[in-house]
């Protein structure tokens, strides 16, 4: 969760400002993950100024672990966030931290490459 050091209460609105210096995001692009993103819709008051719920803080650091983190697309994030198994997004998962199922893969990905690599020496 981020570290908000603010003197607020823990449940208290946050501007957009806060936000980004909490989580290291820049604000145009906390901007831009709204529009992307359903799921964050932080509350905008008179003159389009943002505050952000607990909810939209938790949003926002969900996006983040998925595209900066895991390595997803913003399509394949849309997806992971809307639950929805999407074939492409299942594709955008990294194969780091799968143990077993990952070295069978490596296993077999090493294999074809050596059959590629024979081929062409051929």
């Amino acid at each position: 969760m981020a570290e908000f050091d603010d003197h607020k209460e823990d449940g208290a609105l946050r501007t957009i400002g806060e936000v980004a210096k909490a989580t290291g995001i820049k604000t145009h692009v906390l901007r831009y993950w709204e529009q992307q993103f359903p799921q964050l819709k932080p509350l905008k008051r008179s003159g389009g100024r943002r505050y952000y719920r607990t909810e939209d803080v938790a949003v926002v650091e969900r996006i983040d672990r998925l595209v900066n983190k895991e390595g997803y697309t913003l399509k394949g994030a849309k997806a992971a966030l809307r639950g929805v198994p999407d074939q492409q997004a299942a594709a955008q998962v990294p194969a780091s931290g799968g143990g077993a199922d990952n070295a069978a893969v490596v296993t077999r990905l090493k294999a074809i490459r050596d059959d590629l690599k024979a081929a062409l020496a051929s």
